[in-house]
């Protein structure tokens, strides 16, 4: 594995990723581009900024880590169509961001920057010094993640009251932290301090607008340690001039560095370079998480704190990985038999796909489907948005056990043609090898892997026979032979699923599509399963 660290992370996080046979490279900004060139995994901070140009330079990256909660700085969107992972490391500053917040609180409160500058230039301002208490005051937190509950509790401990506006916070839980949750009009007419942690948003940007700085009390402060963009500047510094506002303490800016911002230089505005998070213990801890999951990604695919795909802990992990086989050659068995363009897929679980991380199935399922089709393959991260760009359709559906295979997952792919639909129906047995259990309601059992001849014929006398001696003509090795049938009458529709042994030509299907009986023949190339290692 190569890792291209392209942002200085800590020592520690340095140490984990140098494990054997791994290669790990800190390049300059001007050789990013060459070390990119065979890199498996990508680390940034918020410096390095990952656009499509970047990714262009880097054709088998697989993982871009973010030491950081924002993702401002990296093209999601572009890293999902090359099928990137992005992850990153959300709440790892919380109590740096919280401890700073009360920093800049505290700095409004005794207004110390301003008294700190005087003293230095040698001004004894003492009789102008009278500040505020926090004991008593009404904190307003505008978000209730990690960083809001971090900012709650250091709160009670200066005796302040809490309320909160988060629309995905339930009340039950903001109580056991004793916040009041409460509209957002409700937090801006009551709080003496606003203070911002929420992420940003169509629904968040400019959340701080002259008509919400109006529902303001007179005389509040306003702290954003979130995101600068979450800030009107222009009215904010209205506001702080006309003295509705009485303070404004503020460590991110809609710009950064600040050019020509309104609010700099106003004499009621404390500002930080955008430093909440940057701690010594917070870096350590930062650097050494987003490492640890780089690695784990690469090494036995768990995903945390993903930014593109739902996470997975190692134990869902475990349960989730044989049916993620299943569910990707359910999708490529499908797509190779199915007769033309795919409009539509319907997935169905059942028992045991039915309670795992089902849109991770779901992604495996597209992938398998669409890889034979496409030039430029696809994985977990990218089929859904492959998907959609070729208009396919996903219909989702969960259905209960049923007897005999109680965990199964069932794909059905709808072509433009409808009369062409195929429905496939598998498993996964105690020997952890994916099985076709059923195809289009007619049982029949075959493991998924290697090449498999696959017909619909008439339940006639001497259809099998006349198969496998042609098969045998020209030296095509039978490994397995399925057979189903939709009912016991005369010339109904049977099915034969036929593992053949190593590679078959596509020349073995006109004689097969010759014999009378045999309404279709096709050949499904799945991978065969891996070896398991010794010991295990």
């Amino acid at each position: 594995m190569r890792i291209v660290v392209a942002d200085k992370i800590s020592p520690r996080g340095m140490e984990l990723l140098a494990r054997p046979g791994w290669q790990v490279d800190a390049p300059t900004a001007g050789a990013l581009r060459s070390a990119l060139a065979e890199a498996d995994a990508l680390i940034v901070r918020s410096a390095t900024r990952v656009t499509s140009e970047l990714l262009a330079a880097a054709p088998h990256l697989r993982v871009v880590g973010r030491a950081g909660a924002g993702v401002d700085n990296i093209d999601v969107d572009a890293c999902t169509r090359r099928g990137i992972l992005v992850m990153n490391t959300p709440g790892t500053n919380a109590v740096s961001v919280a401890e700073h917040t009360f920093a800049l609180m505290l700095s409004l409160a005794r207004q110390v920057p301003r008294l700190a500058a005087a003293s230095h230039a040698g001004r004894w301002e003492k009789g102008g010094a009278m500040g505020s208490e926090l004991r008593g005051k009404t904190l307003g937190l505008v978000g209730l993640g990690r960083v809001g509950f971090a900012v709650a509790r250091r709160a009670h401990a200066f005796e302040m009251r809490v309320v909160a506006f988060d629309p995905y916070v339930s009340p039950e839980v903001a109580r056991e932290e004793d916040v009041e949750m409460v509209s957002f009009d409700d937090l801006l007419a009551r709080a003496d301090c606003v203070s911002l942690h929420a992420s940003l948003g169509p629904g968040t940007e400019k959340l701080i607008s002259p008509a919400t700085l109006a529902k303001m009390k007179r005389g509040a402060w306003l702290i954003n340690t979130a995101r600068g963009e979450m800030v009107d500047e222009a009215a904010l510094a209205e506001a702080l001039r006309s003295g509705h506002i009485a303070g404004a303490a503020l460590d991110v800016f809609s710009v950064e560095p600040p050019k020509d911002s309104p609010l700099t230089g106003l004499p009621n505005v404390v500002a930080t370079p955008h430093v909440a998070g940057s701690t010594v213990e917070a870096q350590e801890e930062v650097g050494a998480l987003i490492a640890e999951q780089v690695f784990d990604y690469l090494e036995s695919g768990v995903l945390r704190n993903s930014v593109n795909l739902p996470n997975l802990s190692p134990e869902q992990y475990r349960r989730l990985r044989p049916y993620l086989e299943l569910a990707e050659r359910l999708g490529l068995f499908a797509g190779q038999v199915a007769r033309g363009r795919v409009v539509r897929v319907r997935i169905r679980y059942a028992g045991e796909t039915a309670s795992l991380v089902y849109t991770v199935l779901r992604s495996a399922v597209l992938a398998g489907l669409l890889n034979p089709v496409l030039d430029e393959k696809v994985n977990l991260v990218s089929s859904a948005a492959v998907a959609a760009q070729r208009g396919i359709v996903v219909e989702e559906q969960t259905r209960r056990r049923e007897h005999g295979f109680p965990d199964t997952l069932e794909v059905t792919v709808f072509p433009q043609d409808a009369g062409a639909a195929i429905c496939v129906e598998g498993t996964v047995p105690f020997d952890l090898s994916p099985r076709i259990m059923g195809i289009d309601g007619i049982h029949v059992e075959c493991d998924l892997e290697g090449t498999i001849l696959f017909t619909r014929n008439r339940d006639v006398p001497g259809v099998i026979g006349q198969m496998g001696q042609l098969l045998g003509s020209r030296g095509v090795n039978i490994a397995t032979f399925a057979l189903g049938r939709r009912d016991a009458l005369p010339g109904a529709e049977a099915l034969a699923l036929i593992r053949l042994d190593g590679e078959a030509a596509e020349t073995i299907l006109e004689p097969i599509r010759s014999i009378a009986a045999v309404v279709e023949a096709r050949l499904v190339r799945l991978p065969l399963k891996e070896a398991p290692e010794p010991g295990r």
